[in-house]
């Protein structure tokens, strides 16, 4: 007797590792990229960029208020 069905959960577990694989990859893409901006935003306002920036969002905000 011939029972076509009987692939199916083999083919459906296959396609399903194999996303699993494919998710796995997108994570690793996302946390290296996420890493990466995290280091460049910290060179950024480590150095004297970020020090200017923060003063000017600093008097910004405080010119806001009608305090400085």
């Amino acid at each position: 007797m011939h029972r076509p069905h009987t692939l199916l959960p083999t083919r459906v577990a296959a396609r399903s590792a194999d996303e699993r694989g494919i998710t796995t990859a997108e994570y690793a893409v996302g946390t290296a990229a996420g890493a990466g901006l995290a280091g460049l935003l910290y060179k950024m306002l480590t150095g004297g960029f970020g020090d200017k920036l923060l003063k000017l969002l600093y008097d910004h905000v405080l010119g806001l208020l009608g305090i400085g």
